[in-house]
């Protein structure tokens, strides 16, 4: 039985995002969640340039999760994109800090 997750601080969706490739039916497609954790390390690692160091400072984590974060959730966004699958943000608030 897997840990419960360690509380993190990640911005909160408003709402439920999915992306899916246009002229295919949401229902006819597999799809791909990406957590919010996983979003938020990529967003702070690649879109606004942050190291893996201050990213794990900024989201309360280890630099190891971080980087775990940042593997997983670009498998997740490519396996998506190659293989036309619809990608989902996962928009849950259990054990999430807003920020």
């Amino acid at each position: 039985m897997p840990r419960c997750k360690k509380q993190r601080c990640c911005r909160i969706l408003e709402n439920e995002r999915v992306f899916k490739p246009v002229g295919v039916p949401l229902f006819e497609m597999e799809m791909v969640e990406i957590e919010i954790d996983e979003l938020e390390a990529i967003r702070l690692c690649d879109f606004e340039n942050k190291s893996q160091i201050e990213t794990a400072e900024i989201m309360k984590i280890s630099r190891g999760t971080v980087q775990r974060l940042l593997s997983s959730g670009r498998k997740k966004i490519l396996d998506g994109l190659l293989h036309h699958k619809a990608i989902k943000l996962k928009n849950t608030g259990d054990g999430y800090n807003d920020k």
